[in-house]
């Protein structure tokens, strides 16, 4: 019976849910929802507040802030609650309301940017907007999660090896990639202990990480504006890169079968399924997606046919609706 004196201690990270038995798709998928935080954003944020806490950075009066589309920012107020800091979160409009909520419950205040940065979107004007409330008050401690080495590490000590743990003859892992944290993570091991597996970087269409072109995005989570620090792509066996209407029918194709997953999840299992189909014909592989949160988040946007409908047009949740063409760089 696991018995807890703060929020950040409980994870589970040993549940799957069998994509194949639901939709027909052979992939394993890794929840990583199933924490007080709600996220695998968990790990990357008990990580690089220890590390600043070690560090002597982080001292007791300091204010946490960081840049956030939403789930970094829910579980730093989490956190940053537990252990008597402040926590200001520097989003954009994207940000899903339910999260903003969430955080300001935890005490946490948000700041919203509405322009984006002529040059890297809106990451870069939450970027600059840190690095003002930094200037202004040395109080602020920036955790930096696109440069911080902490970030990707929480995934290398816990997230590689829970999979490693629970699939032996494990073929190939998809990852979504934002921060890259999680990706870099689970990457650098599997590259040190289980060459043999492959790792399949997942990204949104407009996302710049892999050296696509710049595009609008409506859904927080996966994609950049500004290339990732943490990014080394000499880890990554295969990138896929996923359209957002894509990413809404597979929400809601698993949502119809009982599973309520968040937009990132949404993303990485519709670049699982389309590289599986594209790569191994009739091979049968081991394969694990990793699902970085649930879908609670996502009903005003996601879960919200108007919602969906008015940013992606009126066939955008029409089962029958070609899907746009995978762009897969080797």
């Amino acid at each position: 019976m696991p018995i807890i004196s703060a929020p950040q201690e409980f994870n589970e990270e040993d549940l799957y849910v069998d994509l194949d038995a639901v939709l027909g798709i052979p992939v394993h998928l890794k929840c990583e929802g199933f924490n007080f935080t709600g996220s695998v954003k968990q790990k990357a944020a008990i990580a690089m507040v220890e590390a600043a806490e070690e560090s002597g950075e982080l001292t007791p009066g300091s204010i946490l802030v960081e840049s956030s589309s939403g789930n970094l920012g829910v579980a730093l107020s989490i956190i940053a609650a537990s252990k008597g800091y402040g926590f200001v979160c520097v989003t954009d409009s994207r940000c899903n309301l339910a999260s903003k909520r969430l955080m300001e419950a935890f005490g946490g205040v948000v700041h919203t940017i509405t322009e984006p940065a002529r040059e890297g979107g809106f990451l870069a004007a939450r970027i600059a907007h840190v690095r003002a409330l930094c200037e202004e008050d040395e109080r602020y401690v920036w955790l930096n999660q696109y440069v911080n080495d902490a970030n990707w590490k929480a995934h290398h000590r816990h997230t590689a090896p829970a999979v490693a743990r629970a699939h032996p003859d494990l073929d190939i892992l998809f990852v979504g990639a934002g921060t890259t944290g999680t990706l870099m993570g689970c990457a650098r091991w599997f590259k040190e202990h289980r060459p043999g597996v492959r790792v399949v970087a997942v990204d949104s269409v407009g996302s710049v990480a892999f050296g696509h072109p710049p595009a609008p995005r409506m859904i927080p989570g996966l994609g950049t504006g500004v290339r990732p620090p943490l990014l080394d792509e000499s880890f990554v066996d295969h990138v896929v890169m996923v359209p957002e209407p894509d990413t809404i029918r597979m929400c809601h194709r698993l949502a119809a079968r009982g599973f309520l997953f968040g937009g990132s999840t949404g993303t990485v299992v519709s670049g699982a399924a389309r590289w599986l189909a594209e790569h191994t014909g009739s091979e049968r592989l081991d394969a694990v997606a990793i699902a970085p949160d649930l879908g609670e988040r996502y009903l005003d946007t996601v879960y919200l046919t108007n919602w969906a409908q008015g940013v992606y047009g009126p066939d955008v949740l029409d089962a029958d609706a070609a899907p746009i063409p995978l762009t897969s760089v080797s």
